[in-house]
């Protein structure tokens, strides 16, 4: 990586931690001004929740939409996944920070990113052909979907060696860098909201309405 990307790299990153420390003070003190929000929570019937929720196939939800379920999964799982041991990125923490971890083979990564990039098509598919989704679809969703996507392109065609590797990397880094600022500050936030969105409804559904949220 060139050197001049650093100050970027660093910005995005933080940009991501005091984007999403910001918006977590934020969202606790909307939550205190609602009576109902902390008194409710419920260990026991949170915890229930999010584990069913993490787990495939472990709602009705997901087992009456069993590709959905397949290719949600799968697509979360290698945006995740691949990010963190693709062989490149475990390269340059070895050589700035000295730190160093297994890394994926580059034909697994190489399927992973495809796997992202196939299952965010599907989404932006089904946005267009599904009118339940459809009608509650912005602009925004599809630039969101794009957004998301675009490293694993560029991380893709990079290695492929299908551009000039000066100009791939740089969109590669580019379109990284704009992941990382925007997750905090749009729906990508949900990363981090799911495990308190799902304990606060699993909460308010067993301890509250004795009742499954899946």
């Amino acid at each position: 990586m060139e050197s001049y990307w650093i100050p970027f790299v660093w910005l995005a990153f933080v940009g991501l931690l005091g984007g999403t420390a910001f918006k977590i003070v934020q969202m606790g003190r909307l939550a205190s001004r609602e009576k109902t929000v902390f008194p409710t929570l419920d260990a026991k019937h949170g915890a229930r929740s999010v584990l069913h929720w993490l787990l495939p196939f472990g709602t009705r939800n997901m087992r009456l939409r069993p590709f959905f379920t397949v290719v949600s999964f799968a697509f979360h799982a290698c945006l995740l996944i691949t990010p963190l041991f693709v062989m490149g990125h475990a390269v340059l923490w070895q050589q700035s920070w000295g730190i160093s971890w297994w890394s994926l083979p580059a034909p697994v990564a190489d399927f992973m990113s495809l796997v992202v990039v196939a299952g965010g098509l599907f989404f932006i598919l089904r946005r267009i052909a599904a009118p339940q989704v459809r009608n509650v679809t912005t602009w925004s969703d599809y630039a969101i979907v794009l957004l998301v996507i675009a490293p694993f392109v560029t991380g893709f065609v990079a290695h492929q060696g299908w551009l000039p590797s000066k100009h791939a990397i740089a969109l590669h880094i580019a379109s990284g860098i704009a992941w990382l600022l925007a997750i905090p500050f749009t729906r990508l936030a949900h990363m981090f909201w799911f495990v308190f969105s799902r304990a606060y409804m699993g909460s308010e559904f067993g301890a509250v309405r004795n009742a499954r949220d899946w």
